[in-house]
């Protein structure tokens, strides 16, 4: 029989599938024990705890709760986003994440005892929910809010993602993977609700000279009590937001002049006679005391500084003025802009200034003068979005077209809007503009020459997306005139509904108009 060599019977190592995985594996493990091995004097304490009040994101919502009682816009708007972000990071990370890796939590023998106070968790360990819903919120927040504000929450997140694996909770690469998932989620919500810009942009033009005292002397700030919901039988009780904006005039200005409008006043007739001895206008009130101070700024050729009272304030918010306190600090700065003012006159060839009714924020007819009855008479009561949702209902079950010839082309219009500049928002109720000075009109209008179908019609005005309805036309001009062959023409006019002849003519003042802006604009 012939010789053969003995077979080697040594077992062979399995190479691994994944020979890249099993690398960032080990450095997973390793980098793990070496957090686990580190002594951070006075975060012993600290991270453990902060680490259990993010359960369940009650550190998230519990922040979101403090941004929404300041009553700042942007920080509404930014704890809303935060939490929507939450509610689609958590459940991709805890019912798909999870369930499709299936990874076991770390061995915690080198993690000291005093760290580990409250029983781990014994779901898989990739990704980290806690680690996703931190970065979603604090994601969320930055996307909308100024950097003083998210400084902080972006601070807390990292914090919260740290003490995950300085207390055994997750290897490093669990956390890691958290954070992705949480920040993608938060920048999706910008695919179905675009993030504004913080402030439209206006051309610094000038400073103050001369104009703008300590003690504002020569300012005259007309106060319209009753704006934004105030007055009524409350007021005996609770100083409404224009009444407390005042307040905050007489402390900080004591030179400056304060005249309260009376609820039976002539607006026009006391802010023309302000403006006419004032060397700076100021108005308090919501968009359509503003319009009003507008005119008579324009009238008498002074500066017009914005003070927010009203329930939206949608002007004051595009230069960057949430607060009466904002208001006070741009005029102290002394910075003016100038800003386009948009109007509607009737177009019978005769140009008056007396007969133009200008605008700083919309003008709308059609339908679109329906819903904004509608929405504010619920709006008060039960919020913005839900009174646009049942405006939007009622409104479209019954509207019909009406005939209006626009620049000589007769069209059946449904709703339609003109936007003083261009807004970014392509919904039924645009609210944010990305300049106050383009020397644009913004025209959206729905016409269409057949009944418009009504399912369409309102999904389109609740998901904010007008195209979604046949008919939509969008584009900017330099004016615009309509024509209603049947009669007058309803218009809404910065929130202030009005009758006008059958043929108007929508126009604009390019950069007409003087205002105080913040000292980060420019």
């Amino acid at each position: 029989m012939p010789w053969s060599p003995p077979k080697n019977t040594r077992p062979r190592t399995a190479e691994p599938r994944f020979p890249l995985l099993a690398r960032l594996g080990r450095a997973d493990r390793w980098a793990f024990d070496r957090v686990a091995a580190a002594r951070l004097p006075g975060l012993e304490y600290v991270l453990p705890r902060l680490s259990r009040f993010a359960d369940h994101g009650v550190l998230w919502f519990t922040t979101a709760g403090v941004l929404g009682l300041t009553g700042r816009h942007r920080l509404r708007r930014a704890a809303l986003r935060g939490s929507i972000a939450i509610a689609v990071a958590s459940p991709v990370v805890n019912l798909l994440g999870k369930q499709a890796f299936r990874r076991k939590r770390p061995v915690v023998d080198l993690v000291p005892p005093i760290r580990i106070r409250w029983k781990l968790p014994t779901s898989h360990a990739f990704p980290s929910g806690h680690s996703a819903s931190a970065a979603a919120f604090a994601t969320g927040v930055a996307l909308e809010a100024p950097g003083r504000v998210a400084a902080p929450v972006v601070g807390a997140a990292a914090a919260v993602a740290f003490a995950r694996v300085y207390t055994g909770a997750h290897y490093p690469g669990d956390v890691l993977a958290g954070l992705g998932i949480g920040a993608l989620a938060a920048c999706g919500t910008r695919l179905v609700w675009p993030a504004r810009p913080p402030v439209a942009r206006v051309s610094v033009t000038m400073d103050a000279d001369g104009l703008v005292k300590p003690d504002g002397e020569g300012l005259v700030a007309v106060v319209n009590s009753v704006s934004g919901g105030s007055g009524g039988a409350t007021a005996a009780i609770l100083p409404g937001r224009p009444d407390l904006a005042a307040e905050l005039i007489e402390r900080e200005l004591p030179a400056a002049e304060i005249v309260r409008l009376a609820p039976d006043a002539d607006a026009d007739k006391a802010l023309a006679a302000a403006a006419e001895r004032a060397r700076v206008l100021a108005v308090v009130g919501g968009d359509g005391t503003v319009n009003a101070g507008a005119r008579a700024a324009l009238e008498h050729d002074v500066p017009l500084l914005v003070v927010p009272g009203g329930t939206f304030d949608h002007f004051a918010r595009a230069l960057g003025l949430e607060s009466p306190a904002d208001a006070v600090a741009a005029y102290r700065r002394g910075r003016l802009g100038r800003v386009d003012v948009s109007y509607v006159t009737p177009a019978d060839g005769r140009r008056d200034d007396a007969d133009e009714q200008v605008f700083l924020n919309t003008a709308s007819f059609g339908a679109y003068t329906e819903l904004v009855d509608r929405r504010e008479r619920l709006e008060k009561r039960i919020g913005k979005w839900p009174a646009l949702a049942i405006a939007a209902v009622r409104t479209l079950r019954r509207s019909e077209p009406v005939d209006l010839v626009l620049d000589g082309r007769r069209r059946r219009v449904w709703l339609g809007f003109v936007g003083n500049c261009g807004y970014g928002a392509r919904g039924a109720t645009p609210t944010w503009r990305d300049r106050l000075d383009d020397g644009r009109l913004d025209v959206r209008m729905i016409a269409t020459g057949r009944r418009v179908p009504r399912v369409r019609a309102v999904a389109g005005v609740l998901a904010g997306h007008l195209p979604l309805i046949p008919g939509y036309r969008s584009w900017r001009a330099t004016g615009l005139e309509v024509v209603a062959p049947a009669g007058g023409l309803r218009l809404a006019r910065d929130g202030e509904v009005s009758s006008l002849p059958r043929a108007v003519r929508f126009g604009k003042h390019a950069g007409a108009l003087r205002v105080f802006v913040p000292a980060d604009q420019g």
